[in-house]
C-alpha cells in the first residue's frame, strides 16, 4: 500500500476519516481484535469511489459495520478497512414503508417503527447490529428475522458500481445471505412493515429486552451467539450439557448465565477466544455426535 494510495483516500474522503493502524478491539463488540492497515468511515457515493481505487491499485478490502458478530484476528486486518456504521446514518419513513442507510443501527430503526405505530420490527429492538450486517447475516430473534420485513436493498458490486436488488435476490435463509460470495455491500435498505398499536408494539419491545437482560450476559464484551443453533437443537443446551458451563481460556469464557455466549471477561486474546470455540465444538461433537457452527464471523490475521 503506497502513500500515493492514501493520498488518493484523502482525496475521497479527507484526511478526518482515515485512521491508520486502528486497533480493532475498538470497533468490535468483542474488544477483541488487532491493528487495520487503514479503517476508513465512509459515506453514500464514496463507498463505490474506495472500492474502485482499491480494484485499480490491488488493495485488499473488508467491510464492518458495528462489529457486533465480529472476531478480528490478533495480529490485525491487512488492507483497508470499510467502516460502515454510523451515528449519523439516514432513516426515512414513508407510508409504512423504511427507508434506512446501511450504517444504521437496527435498534434504532425498530424504535423510529415503533414510533411511527409500525410492526413487524420488534425482533430487532435489543440486536446491536447495524442495518447493513444484520441483512448479510439475516438477523433474527424471538421468531422475526429481517428477512420477513426487507423489500430491496442498494448494493455497491465488487467493480464498485451501485445496484438495486430485491429481497428475493438475496439468498436469506437462516443466519445467510449471498451477499458475501457475491462481494456486493448494502448501503441501503428498503423495509415495509404493517401497521399496528404503538403502546402494544412497544410493550412487545420492552418485554423482548427484559429478556435479554434477563438471559443474556450483557454486562460482558461479546459477539452474541457464538454458535448457530443446530437443527432439532439449542447449542446453548448443548454446551451446557456437555458440562461446559464457565469453562476458560485465558480472558475468554463460556457465560454462566447462558452457555451459548463466549465472553471477555479480561482482556482475553482473539486466540484463547479460538481455543475455546474449538474446544467446545470438540467436547459437543464428542459427547452428542453434533457439530456446532460458528455465528460469529473471522476477520484478519491470526
Amino acid at each position: 500500500m503506497t502513500e500515493q494510495f492514501v493520498e488518493n483516500l484523502e482525496t475521497i474522503l479527507g484526511r478526518e476519516r482515515i485512521f491508520r493502524n486502528e486497533m480493532m478491539k475498538n470497533h468490535t463488540t468483542f474488544r477483541v481484535g488487532g491493528p487495520a492497515d487503514i479503517l476508513i468511515q465512509p459515506k453514500g457515493e464514496e463507498v463505490g469511489k474506495i472500492i474502485k481505487l482499491c480494484r485499480q491499485e490491488g488493495v485488499p478490502y473488508c467491510v464492518i459495520g458495528n462489529g457486533s458478530n465480529l472476531l478480528v484476528g490478533d495480529k490485525g486486518v491487512r488492507g483497508v478497512v470499510i467502516e460502515l456504521a454510523s451515528r449519523e446514518a439516514s432513516i426515512r419513513i414513508t407510508g409504512n414503508t423504511i427507508q434506512a442507510e446501511a450504517g444504521a443501527m437496527l435498534s434504532k430503526v425498530a424504535n423510529a417503527a415503533a414510533e411511527a405505530g409500525f410492526t413487524g420490527m420488534e425482533f430487532a429492538a435489543g440486536i446491536p447490529g447495524t442495518v447493513g450486517g444484520a441483512i448479510v447475516m439475516n438477523a433474527g430473534a424471538y421468531g422475526g428475522e429481517i428477512k420477513d420485513v426487507l423489500v430491496s436493498v442498494r448494493v455497491i458490486d465488487e467493480y464498485g458500481d451501485a445496484k438495486e436488488l430485491p429481497a428475493e435476490a438475496l439468498g436469506l435463509s437462516y443466519r445467510k445471505s449471498n451477499i458475501p460470495e457475491n462481494r456486493t455491500i448494502v448501503t441501503e435498505a428498503v423495509i415495509r412493515l404493517a401497521t399496528g398499536e404503538r403502546q402494544e408494539i412497544f410493550d412487545k419491545m420492552n418485554d423482548f429486552k427484559e429478556q435479554r437482560r434477563e438471559k443474556q450476559p450483557l454486562e460482558y464484551p461479546s459477539a452474541g451467539s457464538t454458535f448457530k443453533r443446530p437443527e432439532g437443537h439449542f447449542a446453548g443446551k448443548l454446551i451446557m450439557d456437555a458440562g461446559l458451563r464457565g469453562y476458560q481460556v485465558g480472558g475468554a469464557r463460556v457465560s454462566d448465565k447462558h452457555c451459548g455466549f463466549v465472553i471477555n471477561c479480561g482482556d482475553a486474546a482473539a486466540s484463547d477466544i479460538c481455543r475455546l470455540m474449538q474446544d467446545v465444538t470438540e467436547e459437543v461433537e464428542r459427547q452428542f455426535g453434533i457439530t456446532l457452527e460458528p455465528e460469529v464471523k473471522l476477520l484478519g490475521e491470526f
